[in-house]
């Protein structure tokens, strides 16, 4: 695991979030090349690092290394969560939307310094950009599901906090 403290060199003065949004974003992308063509996870790290059109400078780079490398490694435990809350096979769920899950997921049981409403409203960016018309909806469904599962302390503070 990274270390959690330390600090992203910051580009361009851009935030800490922005820089982890583009991490997300990456990830994402190398992911699903990882679960539609089987490329091993080096040789997408080093297309995406190589590529300026991929703008990986702009990214916190250890988080995406965190996230490309941490989900494949926690991927039976990370797909058991799933199963428990998808209304279908894993195998059935669009691979954008299970690529931005897994992540989703990942962040819940791995990164809790990240607020579950973070990972939740990331996840659901990401379905805008990356997934299909209402992938969005389904990304949060699951991950507001998930939720309360992974991070039951964290949601019941939030709820008595209302």
């Amino acid at each position: 695991m990274a270390d959690h403290d330390a600090k992203p060199k910051r580009s361009g003065g851009q935030s800490r979030n922005a820089m982890r949004r583009k991490a997300r974003s990456l990830a994402l992308q190398a992911l699903y090349s990882w679960h539609m063509a089987g490329q091993s996870l080096t040789d997408i790290e080093a297309q995406l690092r190589s590529d300026p059109e991929y703008d990986f400078d702009s990214a916190d780079g250890a988080y995406f290394r965190e996230l490309l490398l941490g989900v494949p490694q926690n991927l039976h435990e990370i797909d058991g969560h799933l199963e428990q809350v998808l209304d279908r096979g894993i195998a059935e769920v669009d691979p954008i939307e299970l690529a931005i899950l897994r992540i989703g997921v990942f962040e819940m049981i791995r990164r809790v310094d990240v607020p579950y409403k973070v990972v939740i409203n990331e996840g659901i960016e990401m379905a805008k950009t990356f997934g299909a018309t209402d992938g969005h909806k389904y990304v949060n469904g699951i991950l507001d599901k998930l939720a309360p599962r992974l991070r039951s302390v964290e949601v019941n503070a939030s709820r008595r906090g209302r």
